[in-house]
C-alpha cells in the first residue's frame, strides 16, 4: 500500500540501544505533527471514556468502549484492559470517535475468571508480549480476510500465556498474564529506563536474540512517547524468556531490511470500526500486523516478523465455557 511505503520512507533509523538481549532501533521523524486525539490512558484518567462488558452477561471476544468526550480516543493493538469479568487485550488498533459507543474486539488473557472484579476496566501499563501479539495479529488478519470479523484464535492466546508462565516461573490461580508482568516488574522497568524515547522518535524496530522481531510506528512523537513503555515491556518479556536466548549477533543492517519488507508487503483493506480504514498485511508475505489509516495519515502501524511457534502444540483451539 502506497501510504505505508511513503510513511516508512519518511522516517530514519537511529542508532540501536541494547539492553539484556533486546535491541531498540528508534524511528525518527523531522515532522512535528500535533496529536488530535487522546490515548486510552488519558481518556480514562479524565473520565471522558469508559470500557465495560457489552452486557451484564458479557461476551468474551467483545467489550463496549464509550467515548463521552469531544476528542477521538486511540486504543492500541495489544493494550491490556484489567477488570470487569476477566482481563482482555485489544485485537486491533482503533480510533474511537468522539461522543460514540464502539464495540471493540478483544481476546481474553485471564482464562480462569468469569466474574466481576469491578464494573469496568482500567488500562494496564503494558501490551501483550510480542510473540503472542504477533500470532494473534496473524489470526486476526486471517479472520478478516475470510470475512469473519476481527477475532483471534482464543485457544492459541491461552496457550501462549500458559507457556510463558511456565518459562518464567509464574503462577496465577486465574491464569492471568498480568501475574507474569508483576513477577518481573523490576526487570521490565529497567528496560523502560534504558530505552527512553529520543527527540523526534515516532516508533522503533525491535530485535530479540539478534533477530528482528517487529516494528511499531505512530503518527506523532507525543503518541510514541506516551505508549512506548507499554511496547517495550511487551518485547522485554520475550527478551528475558530463556527460550529467546541470543542465537546470532545483531546485524545493524537488519532493521532497514525489515522495513523494506514491510513497505513491500501486500495488504488488504476494510472499513475501520471507528474512524478510518484498517489495512492488514497478507500473512503469506511473512509479515503479521497492519495499520490504521485515518485523518489522511497512518495513525499507527505494527508489523511482526512471522516465524513458526516453538513449544506449542498444533493449531488446535481450546474450547472453554463461561
Amino acid at each position: 500500500m502506497q501510504n505505508i511505503k511513503m510513511t516508512i520512507e519518511n522516517v530514519e533509523l537511529g542508532g540501536p540501544v541494547h539492553h539484556e538481549g533486546l535491541v531498540m532501533c528508534p524511528l525518527l521523524s523531522a515532522a512535528r505533527l500535533e496529536r488530535d486525539y487522546l490515548t486510552l490512558d488519558e481518556a480514562l484518567a479524565a473520565g471522558s471514556a469508559s470500557v465495560t462488558e457489552v452486557s451484564h452477561g458479557g461476551s468474551v471476544p467483545e467489550l463496549l468502549f464509550r467515548n463521552h468526550g469531544d476528542r477521538a480516543v486511540f486504543l492500541l493493538d495489544g493494550e491490556e484492559l484489567v477488570g470487569a469479568k476477566q482481563n482482555r487485550i485489544l485485537n486491533i488498533s482503533i480510533l474511537a470517535p468522539a461522543h460514540t459507543d464502539t464495540v471493540i474486539p478483544v481476546s481474553c488473557v485471564e482464562a480462569g475468571r468469569w466474574s466481576h472484579r469491578r464494573p469496568d476496566f482500567t488500562s494496564a501499563p503494558r501490551a501483550q508480549f510480542s510473540d503472542s501479539r504477533a500470532r494473534r495479529s496473524a489470526d486476526v488478519s486471517a479472520d478478516m480476510a475470510a470475512g469473519g470479523g476481527r477475532r483471534s484464535n482464543q485457544g492459541r492466546v491461552w496457550e501462549d500465556i500458559s507457556f510463558k508462565m511456565a518459562a518464567l516461573g509464574s503462577r496465577s490461580a486465574t491464569q492471568a498474564v498480568e501475574q507474569v508482568y508483576q513477577d518481573h516488574r523490576a526487570s521490565l522497568n529497567d528496560f523502560v529506563k534504558h530505552m527512553r524515547a529520543r527527540p523526534g522518535q515516532v516508533g522503533a524496530v525491535f530485535a530479540i536474540g539478534g533477530r528482528v522481531a517487529g516494528a511499531e510506528l505512530f503518527d506523532c512523537q507525543e503518541t510514541c512517547r506516551a505508549l512506548l513503555p507499554k511496547i517495550i515491556r511487551s518485547y522485554a518479556l520475550d527478551a528475558i524468556d530463556p527460550r529467546h536466548a541470543a542465537n546470532q549477533p545483531f546485524d545493524d543492517e537488519a532493521p532497514a531490511g525489515f522495513l523494506k519488507q514491510v513497505a513491500a508487503a501486500p495488504t488488504r483493506e476494510a472499513p475501520a470500526l471507528g474512524e478510518g480504514t484498517d489495512v492488514r498485511f497478507d500473512n503469506a508475505s511473512g509479515i503479521a500486523g497492519g495499520a490504521l489509516l485515518a485523518r489522511e495519515r497512518i495513525v499507527h502501524l505494527v508489523a511482526f516478523a512471522m516465524r513458526r511457534p516453538t513449544m506449542h502444540s498444533s493449531d488446535r483451539v481450546h474450547r472453554r465455557r463461561f
